[in-house]
């Protein structure tokens, strides 16, 4: 327990957020980390490779659809109990993976990592809100919240090496049971660090259900998962899945319209259009960086002829950057400026992608992923302050989880894009017809953030 004098002298101390950045670097890398395990995985089970895929994908949608979800569970029980309970489930998946011999085990490991992963962010948010709110601070923590985003983005592209690693050493199952360890850490760190939430009252299941909004969150979750499968179908188009994901969206919103406590508060997105807009913004802008990640990569493998370690290293300048613009920018509690600097940056970097041919300048590559690296860092920073600043402090945990869960739906949506144009195969004439697509992608997220005006003034609740 921290005392309230603490509390006003540092309220983000060491220990404060060392739980909270722990437990953010979770989802993040174990995204990454089973990227190097999934060849020995289908050798040790007997598999087809193709098969494997699922363990990628049952993350995604588990945790595209858990972040939200998780935010509203934490306004209702306390972050803290949340943030816990996401600990052992993922403490659970680790274990179950590390055991298991059959494929639909290892999808139930990685479904309960996504869960509990999920937990962090939202959690962590609504913790630091209520720090500032007992510090009395009137202005967005910046370094911590910047601290934040680089634990949670920056360190996806250490799941590979580390991966790798684990895999060489001690076999495919070490991505597993690695979760074991930093999941007590964490926990430890939770429980000694954290204050303990304050008493929740309530009245039976009923209650705690409507609270919830248990039909929203299933609403929710069944049109998010039937879109999410649509676009990992591609590019062979299921359209009954489309309309299917439509259907469930509108009644979705019907029923959001009349929930007494909504999970999904339409009423609040069609009041705060800077919200709104930040969802949208953002997740075109990690649609545009996805495609780089996902796009170049292969055209760097299939048409230069760079091993995977290669080409990892050569986007290694992606992470760098974001991660140094972050520390930079979310000291200053900025939004329009970095949110057009994203804009601006992702849409050159578009444009540089057409350079790209079977004779140009390795180094191009390098340029072009630090400035898709310092788009990232600026979108991220900003519309993050943007979101700490606009969303009500008691819908905090939900609002960020869906911030969450668009860039969820921008990164499956490039994997598609880049599934289309590569179909048949990877050439300069694909990448080239990326870079046309990025470009139209970005040349509207600058014209829709230059004629953004509620991103000129911050609403304070």
């Amino acid at each position: 327990m921290t005392s309230s004098g603490t509390i006003q002298q540092r309220p983000f101390s060491w220990r404060f957020t060392t739980p909270l950045y722990l437990a953010s670097v979770l989802n993040p890398v174990n995204s990454s980390l089973i990227a190097t395990a999934l060849v020995p995985i289908a050798h040790g089970i007997g598999v087809s490779i193709g098969q494997t895929a699922t363990l990628v994908t049952a993350l995604y949608l588990a945790s595209a659809v858990a972040q939200p979800t998780a935010g509203k569970a934490a306004e209702v029980f306390g972050p803290r109990r949340v943030l816990i309970a996401g600990i052992v489930a993922v403490a659970a998946g680790g274990l179950v993976g590390a055991v298991a011999h059959d494929l639909l085990t290892l999808v139930i490991s990685r479904v309960l990592i996504g869960l509990g992963t999920s937990c962090a962010y939202p959690t962590a948010m609504l913790l630091i809100r209520e720090r500032a709110r007992e510090a009395g601070l009137d202005e967005p923590p910046g370094l911590v919240l910047g601290g934040l985003q680089i634990a949670g983005v920056a360190t996806a592209s250490l799941g590979l090496p580390a991966g790798g690693l684990l895999v060489g050493a001690f076999g495919w199952r070490a991505v597993f049971l690695v979760n074991l360890p930093v999941a007590l850490i964490t926990l430890v760190a939770t429980l000694a660090w954290i204050q303990a939430d304050g008493p929740r009252e309530w009245r039976g299941l009923r209650d705690v259900a409507a609270r919830l909004d248990l039909i929203g969150i299933l609403g929710f979750a069944a049109a998010m998962l039937a879109l999410l499968v649509f676009l990992f179908e591609l590019p062979t188009a299921h359209w009954w899945i489309l309309a299917i994901s439509i259907a469930l969206w509108i009644l979705d919103v019907l029923w959001e319209l009349r929930a007494a406590s909504p999970f999904l508060d339409v009423r609040l997105l069609a009041a705060r259009p800077a919200l709104t807009n930040t969802y949208v913004l953002f997740g075109l802008v990690m649609l545009c960086q996805y495609v780089v990640l996902y796009g170049v990569t292969q055209w760097i493998e299939a048409v230069r002829g760079y091993s995977e370690s290669a080409s990892g290293l050569l986007l290694l300048p992606m992470t760098l950057v974001s991660g140094i613009v972050i520390a930079l920018v979310s000291r200053r509690n900025m939004v329009r400026g970095p949110v057009i600097a994203a804009a601006v940056t992702a849409l050159a970097g578009s444009a540089g992608v057409l350079l790209l041919d079977s004779s140009v300048w390795i180094g191009t590559v390098a340029i072009l992923t630090f400035l898709f690296g310092a788009s990232t860092g600026f979108a991220v920073a900003g519309y993050q302050t943007a979101l700490y600043t606009h969303a009500p402090p008691e819908q905090l945990g939900t609002a960020s989880g869906l911030l969450r869960t668009f860039g969820y739906v921008g990164s499956i949506a490039s994997s598609a894009i880049t599934g289309m144009v590569f179909h048949h195969q990877v050439s300069d004439h694909g990448i080239h017809l990326i870079a046309w697509i990025m470009i139209g992608i970005s040349l509207g997220l600058t014209v829709l953030t230059l004629a953004d005006r509620t991103l000129r003034t911050r609403h304070h609740s």
